[in-house]
């Protein structure tokens, strides 16, 4: 089994490009909410169910998922959420699993944005977090995803809190100051990272 590090950060703490200077080193990444989207492009059978649940208007008029939609419907309703879960879980684990399973590099990155809200950091061999404060998180957020500050609020509020997160690191990049810093920071963690790899293929 190939060694795997978890990265994973609250929303807007920059966990892309920590991930895509990880990628750069040659690094596999698998990353979690790509492959969920992967899962309900058009014409997969999980796209099918869920607008056989929830009804056409579930989709786009070129047969993708409107996503805010869906977002809507599953934030009013728990249960409906629930039922989204049951289906899309067990898809996403297999892609998952898949893509670790074929991954070459020394060890693989495996970016969870929920990783400690789905309690999945006990899967990994370490978790590195990605940590910046409430207000830059809320800044990022709104001015990335054109959403108000009280959206962007409810999403942080749905998440495990800055401590929480933080226990559970085994390293950590503070990521509020210059992106400049993150290449070299990545680059000390990736040459760590190769010799825990390289120590738990001689256990």
């Amino acid at each position: 089994m190939n060694y795997l590090v978890a990265l994973t950060g609250g929303i807007g703490s920059g966990k892309s490009t920590v991930a895509n200077a990880f990628a750069a080193l040659g690094v596999t990444v698998v990353d979690a909410d790509i492959i969920a989207r992967q899962v309900v492009e058009p014409g997969t059978p999980a796209l099918a169910e869920i607008a056989r649940h929830f009804g056409d208007g579930i989709l786009q008029p070129d047969g993708s998922l409107h996503r805010a939609r869906l977002r809507e419907r599953i934030f009013a309703a728990p249960d409906e959420k629930q039922w989204l879960n049951a289906l899309l879980h067990p898809l996403i684990q297999q892609e998952t699993q898949r893509q670790i399973q074929q991954a070459t590099s020394p060890y693989v990155l495996w970016v969870v944005p929920l990783l400690i809200e789905n309690g999945l950091q006990a899967r990994a061999d370490r978790v590195l977090v990605i940590d910046v404060d409430r207000e830059t998180q809320l800044a990022r957020t709104t001015a990335r995803d054109g959403v108000s500050r009280q959206q962007a609020e409810n999403i942080l509020a749905a998440q495990v809190s800055r401590e929480q997160r933080l226990a559970c690191a085994d390293d950590v990049i503070d990521n509020r100051g210059d992106p400049s810093t993150i290449e070299p920071r990545v680059a000390a963690l990736h040459q760590h990272y190769l010799q825990l790899a390289a120590a738990a293929q001689q256990d």
